[in-house]
C-alpha cells in the first residue's frame, strides 16, 4: 500500500527484527501429532463424529462434533441471557455463508430471509468478511437449513475452521477499471482453495451426497488445482491434495482489491492481492502482501495483531500458483503444537519476509517475484448512497449498524429484492448494496427506501459511516462484554462530544467484546476492546485508510469514563492537529505525550 511498513511488526509489544536461522517444517503428516491434530486426521475428512451426532436426540453437539461443525460453517452458541439455574443452556447454532466478494444473488437472499424467519431469530447479519450470518437455528433444524442454502446455490463450507475463509473483494459492482478483474480473481481464489475431500463430506452431510452441488471452478482454476498433486504443494494425501487430512494449523484469510481501494482492510489478511489491469480491464498481475492477522489474547505478549509485509509483484499467469504455494507453505511450517502461535503472521514475525520469500521460491513457487508496482494512496471506500453501476444500471449503498438486518429495513429490502430481482453485495464495513437497479426503477426504489428513512444512507453521521462492531454478547462464547449492542450509544456519545468541542472531523471507531479482533479494531484510530465486564482496552493511532496498527494505552477503562478519558486528546488534536487525522496526530505526539494526556483520572498501563 502507499505508506511505508515501519509499523508492520508492531503489536501490543514492540517486535524485534527477526533473526536469520534455519527452520524445520511442522509437517501435517508427521508421526507425532497433538491431540487436536490427530482428531482432525481421524475425522474421515471432517465427517465423524459430526455425522453421527447430527441425527441423535440431543439438543446440542459435543465438543468433538462442534470442532468439525466449524469447518462446515457453523458455531454452537447459547444465549447467556436465557440461562436459568438448574436448567440446561439455550443451545442454538450460528451459520455463516461462503460468499466471495459479498455477492448474494436474489434467489439466495430470499431463501436466507425465509430461513431466518422460520428457523432463526428473525435477523441476518452482515459480517466484516462480507458474508451473512444467521443466528438462532436449533440443532434439529440445522440439516434442513444448510440443505436449503446449498440448493439455493449458496454454501457454508469453510466459512469457519482451520481452512481458507471467505475471500474478500471490493463489493461495488462497477464494470470499469480493475473492479471486474478483482471480483473474478476473488472467486477463483475461493474456488482454488476449496478442500476436495471435505467438500464431499459437506455434501454427504447436508444434501445426502448430491454432488451436483459441487463448486464448479473455471478452467484456469482446474489447471492450477491439478498442480496440487505435484511437488511440495502436494500434501501427500491424494484425497485432500492441498490441505491433507489435518487441514491447516489455523484459519487462513485472503483478500483482493484494486489500487487505491482499501475497503477490504487488505493488510489484515494472510494474503492480500492488489490487481493491476490493462486499459481493457485484463489482469496483468498483482502486488502481493503476506502475514497480516488481528487475533490476540489478553495478557499474552506472544500473541499480537500484525499487518502484512509486501512480498512483491506477480504476473497474472502465476497468481493462483502463488496463492496455493503460500497456503502449502503455511500448511507445512505453521505451528501445529501451539494454536495461539499457529497463524501465518507468526511465521513472518519469527523468521522474516526474506526467509519466507526464499522458502517459497526454493520449495513451492518456481516463478519470478518482481518488485512491487506503485500504488495510489489508499482510501477506505464505503459505497454508501447512489452510484452508477454501468450503462442503464445503478446500485445504492445502505448503512447497517454493525451489519444487523432486521425489522422494517429487512422487510423493505426483501420486498425490493423480490420485486426487482436485485443482487445484494455485502461490504467489509457491514453495509449492504442493492445492485443491478434499472434506471426506470430508481425512483420507486428511492421512494421505498425513504419510507423507512433509508434515504439517510446518503448522509449518515460521519462517525457512524465507518464504525463497526462484533456481535459479542449474549451469543458469542468468547465475548467478555458488549460490542454490537453498545456501538449505537457510543457513536451518539462521541458525535455529541465532537459537536460540543466544535470538531468537525471524523474518527474511525471500532469495538469488540474480546481481543480476538473480529471487527479488526487494531486498525482503528480509536478502538474499544473488551477486557472485563463493562471494561475496555483503549487502542489509539490507526489511520482512516487502514494502513497502520493502533496501540493499547489503557487496559481497563469503564465505558462511562470514555468521554472524560479522551477529551484531552481531542482538545490537543483540535488545537494542534491541523489537517491531520486523529490517528496521524497521535502518531506524531508519541506514546509519552499521549499517556500524559490520558493520565487525568484513568490509570494507564
Amino acid at each position: 500500500m502507499e505508506e511505508k511498513h515501519d509499523d508492520v511488526n508492531q503489536g501490543e509489544k514492540t517486535s524485534k527484527k527477526p533473526a536469520e536461522k534455519s527452520f524445520a517444517p511442522c509437517l501435517a503428516n508427521e508421526t507425532e501429532k497433538t491431540k487436536f491434530e490427530q482428531f482432525k486426521a481421524d475425522s474421515q475428512y471432517l465427517r465423524e463424529p459430526l455425522a453421527s451426532e447430527l441425527i441423535n436426540e440431543s439438543d446440542h453437539f459435543t465438543n468433538d462434533a462442534l470442532q468439525l461443525l466449524k469447518f462446515h460453517g457453523s458455531y454452537q452458541q447459547d444465549n447467556r441471557e436465557n440461562r436459568k439455574k438448574g436448567l440446561g443452556k439455550d443451545w442454538q447454532m450460528m451459520l455463516r455463508l461462503r460468499s466471495p466478494g459479498g455477492q448474494i444473488p436474489a434467489s439466495l437472499f430470499i431463501a436466507l430471509d425465509n430461513l431466518s424467519e422460520k428457523f432463526g431469530n428473525g435477523t441476518l447479519r452482515a459480517t466484516t468478511r462480507q458474508a451473512f450470518q444467521m443466528h438462532g437455528v436449533r440443532k434439529e433444524n440445522l440439516k434442513e437449513v444448510i440443505g436449503i442454502i446449498v440448493r439455493s446455490l449458496g454454501s457454508t463450507l469453510a466459512a469457519c475452521g482451520d481452512i481458507n475463509r471467505n475471500v474478500m473483494a471490493p463489493a461495488a459492482p462497477y464494470q470499469k477499471g480493475s473492479y471486474p478483474a478483482a471480483r473474478k480473481l476473488a472467486n477463483e481464489v475461493a474456488d482454488l482453495l476449496v478442500p476436495t475431500a471435505a467438500e464431499g463430506s459437506y455434501l454427504d452431510l447436508w444434501t445426502d451426497g448430491d454432488l451436483s452441488y459441487r463448486i464448479q471452478p473455471t478452467s484456469n482454476v482446474k489447471k492450477t488445482r491439478e498442480k496440487q498433486l505435484k511437488g511440495n504443494v502436494f500434501s501427500g494425501d491424494s484425497k485432500e491434495p492441498l490441505y491433507g487430512s489435518t487441514y491447516l494449523p489455523r484459519k487462513f484469510k485472503c483478500a483482493v482489491t484494486v489500487p487505491g481501494d482499501n475497503s477490504v482492510d487488505l493488510l489484515t489478511n494472510d494474503i492480500g492481492l492488489v490487481t493491476f489491469t490493462d486499459t481493457n480491464g485484463v489482469l496483468e498481475g498483482c502486488n502481493v502482501y503476506v502475514g497480516g492477522g488481528m487475533g490476540r489474547t489478553h495478557n499474552n505478549e506472544e500473541t499480537f495483531a500484525r499487518i502484512a509485509d509486501p512480498l512483491g509483484y506477480i504476473d497474472a499467469e502465476h497468481i493462483l500458483d502463488l496463492v496455493q504455494s503460500i497456503l502449502a507453505l503455511q500448511r507445512d511450517y505453521g505451528d501445529r503444537k501451539t494454536r495461539r502461535h499457529s497463524r501465518m503472521k507468526y511465521l513472518l514475525h519469527d523468521h522474516g519476509i526474506k526467509w519466507f520469500k526464499n522458502e517459497l521460491k526454493n520449495k513451492y513457487f518456481p516463478y519470478k517475484i518482481k518488485p512491487l508496482h506503485d500504488e495510489p494512496r489508499s482510501k477506505l471506500e464505503d459505497y454508501l448512497g447512489w452510484h452508477r453501476q454501468g450503462v442503464g444500471e445503478w446500485f445504492v449503498g445502505i448503512p447497517l449498524v454493525s451489519g444487523r438486518l432486521k425489522g422494517d429495513v429487512k422487510t423493505c429490502i426483501r420486498q425490493l429484492v423480490d420485486k426487482h430481482q436485485l443482487e445484494i453485495r455485502l461490504t467489509p464495513n457491514q453495509d449492504i448494496l442493492l445492485c443491478n437497479i434499472k434506471t426506470k426503477d430508481r425512483s420507486s426504489i428511492r421512494s421505498a427506501l425513504a419510507s423507512i428513512e433509508l434515504h439517510k444512507s446518503e448522509a449518515p453521521s460521519l462517525i457512524g459511516k465507518h464504525a463497526i462492531a462484533c456481535p459479542a454478547m449474549p451469543l458469542c462464547g468468547l465475548a467478555i462484554t458488549e460490542a454490537e449492542r453498545k456501538l449505537p450509544e457510543i457513536i451518539k456519545r462521541i458525535d455529541v462530544q465532537l459537536q460540543r468541542l466544535n470538531i468537525k472531523k471524523s474518527i474511525l471507531i471500532r469495538m469488540t467484546g474480546c481481543p480476538n479482533g473480529c471487527a479488526r479494531p487494531y486498525m482503528a484510530e480509536l478502538a474499544l476492546v473488551g477486557s472485563g465486564p463493562n471494561q475496555y482496552q483503549l487502542w489509539l493511532g490507526g489511520t482512516p485508510n487502514l494502513q497502520r496498527l493502533a496501540k493499547p494505552y489503557i487496559h481497563k477503562m469503564p465505558l462511562d469514563q470514555l468521554e472524560e478519558t479522551i477529551e484531552p486528546l481531542l482538545l490537543n488534536w483540535k488545537e494542534n492537529g491541523g489537517r491531520r487525522s486523529l490517528g496521524d496526530h497521535l502518531k506524531k505526539l508519541g506514546d509519552q505525550q499521549i499517556l500524559d494526556l490520558l493520565s487525568g483520572g484513568v490509570q494507564a498501563p
